[in-house]
């Protein structure tokens, strides 16, 4: 069996949209998500975390210790009461056992962790049987996403579209099309930056350095075995790893967030594609104990 992760990891992904939308706005038309201030994209944490949770889904089909929690088509309360299954737990007899096994909260917890990979990972609120005197409970995981921004603002743009298909028998009968509309960006360079806590993994989920290397390759792959034509082509371009030689870490993640920048090249007015930009890494002053890794 794997060994829980003993290193804290802070990490950075630059990740790229050609003609395509990212990230919808269901708030703004499904447009793609800027902010109004500076113009910039968005992408979020739960969009990110969503492409991870289908890559294992591909990759590991349900194998034991891979599935995952937040799925489509699967209510959470069918999930949950796995758990209560697992320890031969009927709602009726929660209290009486409960009384008679105290830790039996730690046990269900315990089972979520190991059975999904997503609750191992990012934690997971799973007190779905409100009326029930027992619940799965909440778990606070290791792995943490932010919000990805573009490093330059983002130009959205509404494309007009026309299918021959008419919906309606009556509207065939006055026009041979219809309309329709999609928003793209023409290109978008956007960095998300995350977080691994080894002290949680140890106290909290069991997340082990398999899950830790399974999680790479979700991350540099979460959008090739996942394409929409809606999102157009998009890629992970670099994953950059910083790894504390500790379990708390030796210095705080935003200094080492501060050692890459990315910048557009000079002269270069739209960028278009990855290479009009510069990632430069200042490996040569980073703390004492943090090592950096790049991969993509």
């Amino acid at each position: 069996m794997a060994e829980v992760i003993s290193n804290r990891y802070d990490f950075v992904i630059l990740f790229d949209v050609e003609n395509g939308n990212p990230n919808g706005d269901p708030d703004a038309g499904n447009m793609p998500r800027v902010d109004p201030e500076t113009g910039c994209g968005l992408v979020t944490d739960v969009c990110l975390k969503r492409k991870i949770r289908n890559y294992v889904e591909t990759v590991k089909e349900d194998e034991a210790g891979y599935a995952i929690y937040i799925k489509d088509g699967v209510p959470l309360n069918r999930s949950d009461a796995m758990a209560l299954s697992a320890q031969g737990l009927k709602d009726a007899e929660a209290k009486t056992l409960k009384k008679a096994d105290p830790d039996i909260d730690r046990k269900i917890r315990d089972f979520m962790c190991s059975h999904f990979y997503d609750i191992r990972t990012f934690g997971a609120v799973m007190t779905t049987f409100v009326k029930a005197a027992l619940n799965c409970g909440q778990v606070r995981g290791p792995v943490q996403l932010g919000f990805a921004r573009s490093v330059d603002p983002i130009m959205p743009q509404e494309v007009t579209i026309t299918r021959v298909a008419i919906t309606k028998e009556s509207d065939a009968e006055n026009k041979d099309t219809e309309m329709g509309r999609k928003f793209i960006v023409p290109y978008g360079l956007y960095r998300a930056e995350g977080f691994i806590s080894a002290n949680l993994a140890r106290k909290s989920t069991g997340f082990t350095e398999d899950d830790l290397a399974l999680l790479w390759q979700a991350i540099l792959n979460m959008f090739e075995n996942d394409r929409s034509a809606a999102r157009g082509k998009m890629a992970v371009r670099e994953l950059i790893i910083f790894k504390h030689d500790s379990e708390l870490g030796n210095a705080p993640a935003w200094k080492l967030f501060d050692k890459v920048t990315v910048t557009r090249k000079e002269g270069v007015q739209p960028a278009r594609k990855y290479s009009d930009y510069d990632v430069c890494i200042d490996t040569d002053n980073l703390p004492a104990g943090v090592m950096c890794v790049r991969m993509g």
